[in-house]
Formats: C-alpha cells, sequence, structure tokens
C-alpha cells in the first residue's frame, strides 16, 4: 500500500470527506466493498478517481482509512 503524506494530512483529509465529496466515509467504504473488487491500493483509488470524480487525495484517504478500518474489524 502506498502513501505519500503523513498521518496528520490522512486525519485532516478523512475528516474533509463528507464536506468535499458530500457523501459520509460510510458510504464511500460501502462503494468500495460493492464495487470491481479491484485488489491493488491505487487501482481502488483509481477506480474512485475515474468512477466519482474524486481528487486524488481524497480517494487516497479513503481507500487508506478503508483498509484500516478493514484491518481492525479482522483483530476483533
Amino acid at each position: 500500500m502506498s502513501l505519500h503524506h503523513s498521518q496528520e494530512t490522512h486525519q485532516a483529509l478523512v475528516a474533509r470527506v463528507p464536506e468535499a465529496t458530500g457523501r459520509p466515509l460510510q458510504e464511500w467504504f460501502g462503494h468500495l466493498e460493492n464495487g470491481p473488487g479491484c485488489l491493488r491500493f491505487e487501482d481502488r483509488v483509481q477506480w474512485l478517481r475515474d468512477e466519482y470524480g474524486l481528487s486524488h487525495g481524497h480517494a487516497t484517504a479513503i481507500v487508506h482509512e478503508h483498509d484500516l478500518q478493514k484491518a481492525q474489524r479482522s483483530f476483533k
């Protein structure tokens, strides 16, 4: 997984996703889970960008946060 910004930048982007995109983070997670099933991080980012017109930063933050939350669920 490639993440090219700091954890602070990631958190700031995640916090702004609902305002910037008009959709809550959980809705974006649903799109990723019901989307084309891309496995690679970069492919999922590109799919969000192409399908929904998201900026690279927001798409990256959504995919990264989705991966973090999915990993946490698997440890519970």
